[in-house]
This record gives C-alpha cells, sequence and structure tokens, in this order.
C-alpha cells in the first residue's frame, strides 16, 4: 500500500477530545469515505476493534488507495449487526472539492461568527480543511466544533 498524503490520516486539534480512543469517526476518514463512495455508520466504526479504526485512519487516500478501502468495509462490514456500509457515489463537484469560491453555507455560518472567509483564504486552505468546515455547517450538524476549527484552521486576519 501506497504512503498516505499528508491529508490522508491528518486529525485537528478541534478532535482532540476522540483523536486516540476513536469513538468519533474523524474528518480524515470521512473524507476517505465520501471519496470512496461509502456511507459507513457510526455503530459500524464502533463495533471496530481500536487497531481497525486506527487502520482506517492511516489509510491512504490516492484513487487506488481509496478503492481498496471501500472493498475492505464492504467485507468487513458484511456481518456487522448494522448489515453491511452502504455504497454511494464518490464525491465528485462536492462544495470543498472547489477551491475558487467560499460555500454560501460556510460564508454565512463563519460570518455569524464574525470570521470573514474570503475566496483568497479557502482557496488556501488544503481540501480537508475545506471538507472539515463544510461538513461542521451542514444543516442538522451541532456546530460544536465549528468556532475552533475557523480558529484552528483560518488566518488571524480572517477572524
Amino acid at each position: 500500500m501506497p504512503a498516505p498524503g499528508p491529508q490522508a490520516q491528518h486529525c485537528f486539534a478541534f478532535e482532540s477530545d476522540f483523536i486516540g480512543t476513536w469513538r468519533c469517526i474523524p474528518l480524515c476518514v470521512r473524507r476517505k469515505l465520501d471519496l470512496s463512495g461509502l456511507k459507513l455508520k457510526l455503530n459500524h466504526w464502533l463495533e471496530l476493534t481500536q487497531p481497525q479504526r486506527q487502520e482506517l485512519v492511516d489509510w491512504p487516500d490516492g484513487p487506488d488507495a481509496l478503492q481498496g478501502l471501500k472493498q475492505h468495509l464492504l467485507a468487513r462490514t458484511a456481518a456487522m449487526a448494522d448489515g453491511q456500509a452502504k455504497p454511494l457515489p464518490p464525491a465528485e463537484n462536492q462544495p470543498w472539492q472547489d477551491s475558487s469560491r467560499v460555500p454560501l453555507e460556510v460564508e454565512r455560518a463563519a460570518g455569524q461568527r464574525g470570521v470573514r472567509l474570503e475566496a483568497a483564504c479557502w482557496a488556501q486552505l488544503g481540501e480537508l480543511e475545506r471538507f472539515a468546515l463544510c461538513k461542521l455547517v451542514r444543516p442538522g450538524h451541532d456546530h460544536h466544533n465549528l468556532d475552533s476549527a475557523l480558529a484552528e484552521l483560518l488566518p488571524p486576519q480572517a477572524r
């Protein structure tokens, strides 16, 4: 298996309350799931052993590796209580994949917190960072990590 890219296994400081214990699916794994086209429930994740969860955190994120991840998880979850993980279309043309413009939901959520997120700043963020912000502003998400994420990911002049 090739070495993971810099975003493949990066966990953010705002995720520190579950790093190591892996009681929640970290954003680096959620990104890999989206890119590979797989819906893994939290119950699936929690049914995995600690070393199995760590293996997913460490999994590379290249195209071949992501296909391998999907096949690995489909096989691993087949006999789980919640049933097999669900295949989805792989993420394509998602707002977090476009570095040229700030998604309206992210801009709005940042603005509500007094943060002016401009296109130039958005363009400088890595794909995983953009993914994190898009996931944290989704409707129905509790947003409790959003303030910490904005502070961690954006330069001081934006805050």
